[in-house]
């Protein structure tokens, strides 16, 4: 007993509160669940620096200070937290039977204090489902994150703990957590391949804001300064956009310019004259209900008008539309759009290519988003490749095949290990950096290549990268008949093991012996 507990206690701190907030979770699904969580820290962060710059304020009363004057938590970019709101009111109250009534009244109270919060915070701790006794025991768990610390310290624990918990909720949700949320191995490798140092970040299918999180963890890995990066976002789902609102403000990130609304970035585009210098992206793949039958004369459409049946390139181009005269783009497609030639998306590709805009492909291995299982790879793109702080890149196409790359991290799941983003990334600013660096650019068979402009002609303008870099393609060219025999074969294994364990439940039952009432 005792080994187990000190295995227990070498547990990272984010997994030990995530077993046993789940292990409360009881009827909830998760879907739900994960609001009722990511609330409560997101008030213990705020409650945590409201508290300390309260305790300052108390202590320079005779100088004029103000504790309760709310100007002065503005001043500093501090969310100012009502008395009957704040966190060490509500954990006296945690093993009372009315705390979701409680804590339903602090999160409208907080948004009524702060209108930058206003419909954000979540309102669902007074349902019958939430039994009253696991509210409070989660209450009085997540007070002892970074419980005493300073504000600094405790933003940064509570930050990595909240961004744990998303992705830990996107796993337990599977193909819907997907939708908030991107794996955060590809939000790295999209990160280190653009190096994002300073100017405008733009997400316009921005989810939960991962890629807004890791581009400023980016630039203060770097040594650089955060207020040089300014975000602007947009997301079509409301609760999706209020836990991205919740994640930067819990990193002191300015989420102003992340807006929503319902119709999505195609049909009312929120930020309609931004230029930006970075755009990091994943949007939905292959979405076929994305309103194009609307838009057929879209001012958008430079390189060709988009299929009414497959979102992909509009994507694309909304993305270079929005690109400034020297920016770049780094986002993931569906694998497909590298070869499909349907309803004139393969001209809308020779188009892209001929006019000089695909900067890198990286074919990605399979496995690696919650959501969907179809294959994906990142595009990179740039306004000007002869950009001079870059070598002129204008007659040529990097092409890397991350294929063989990654580990599974459970059976149906597959992540990059920091040695592979660091091995992609690698490549990418070898090959684009101007001459006389330490570590020129080679080609490596079956994994990197660089393609002149006249080789992707003769190959009719696919960009697979595995048709460059001498690694067969196929998953590109698979037989359909055999790609659904395989698929039926891995569903009926799992349906026989699904039997077998009823089986072993029903016999263990049938041993029970059930005296007569």
């Amino acid at each position: 007993m005792a080994k187990q507990t000190k295995a227990t206690n070498e547990e990272p701190l984010e997994k030990q509160l995530w077993k046993t907030a789940d292990k409360l979770r009881k009827n909830i699904d998760a879907a739900e669940y994960k609001h009722i969580v990511l609330g409560l820290i997101f008030l213990k962060y705020i409650s945590d620096a409201f508290e300390e710059l309260f305790a300052k304020l108390k202590a320079e009363e005779e100088n004029g200070a103000d504790p309760e004057d709310k100007d002065e938590y503005k001043a500093e970019n501090v969310f100012f937290v009502p008395q009957d709101a704040r966190w060490n009111y509500l954990q006296s109250k945690a093993k009372q039977p009315e705390i979701g009534k409680f804590v339903d009244e602090a999160m409208d109270a907080i948004e009524k204090e702060n209108a930058s919060l206003k419909g954000v915070l979540p309102k669902v701790f007074a349902r019958q489902n939430l039994d009253p006794t696991s509210l409070g025991e989660l209450i009085d768990l997540v007070g002892n994150i970074a419980l005493g610390d300073a504000k600094a310290r405790s933003a940064d624990v509570l930050g990595h703990v909240f961004e744990y918990f998303l992705g830990e909720f996107a796993l337990a949700e599977g193909k819907k957590g997907g939708q908030f949320y991107t794996p955060r191995s590809v939000v790295e490798l999209l990160v280190e391949m653009l190096e994002p140092y300073k100017g405008r970040v733009f997400d316009p299918c921005c989810g939960s804001g991962g890629m807004f999180v890791q581009s400023l963890k980016f630039v203060d890995s770097h040594a650089g300064r955060v207020n040089d990066l300014s975000i602007y976002g947009q997301e079509s789902n409301q609760t999706t956009w209020r836990l991205a609102k919740m994640n930067l403000a819990i990193r002191g990130i300015d989420s102003s310019q992340v807006k929503w609304n319902n119709e999505g970035s195609f049909l009312n585009d929120a930020h309609k004259d931004l230029k930006a210098d970075y755009i990091i992206a994943n949007p939905p793949f292959n979405v076929s209900d994305w309103g194009g039958d609307l838009m057929r004369t879209d001012g958008r459409w430079q390189y060709g008008v988009p299929p009414t049946g497959n979102a992909n390139f509009a994507w694309m181009q909304h993305f270079i539309y929005h690109l400034a005269p020297t920016g770049q783009a780094g986002v993931v497609l569906a694998k497909g759009a590298l070869t499909s030639k349907t309803s004139g998306e393969g001209e809308i590709r020779k188009s892209l290519v001929e006019n000089g805009l695909i900067d890198c492909i990286v074919n990605l291995p399979a496995k690696l988003f919650l959501n969907t299982q179809i294959p994906a790879s990142l595009w990179f793109m740039s306004r000007d490749r002869s950009n001079h702080q870059f070598r002129d890149r204008r007659g040529e196409i990097l092409f890397i095949d991350a294929r063989n790359l990654g580990v599974l991290i459970n059976r149906r799941t597959k992540e990059l290990r920091p040695e592979d983003i660091q091995q992609i990334a690698d490549t990418y600013h070898r090959w684009r950096a101007k001459m006389g660096i330490a570590a020129p650019y080679e080609d490596i068979p079956g994994f990197c290549a660089a393609a002149s402009i006249e080789k992707v002609k003769s190959l009719d303008y696919v960009l697979t990268p595995g048709r460059y870099v001498g690694l067969p393609d196929d998953e590109d060219d698979f037989d359909f008949k055999e790609r659904f025999e395989a698929l039926k074969a891995e569903l009926e294994t799992q349906l026989n093991e699904e039997a077998q364990l009823n089986r072993i439940i029903a016999e263990n039952l049938s041993k029970i012996w059930l005296p007569n009432e």
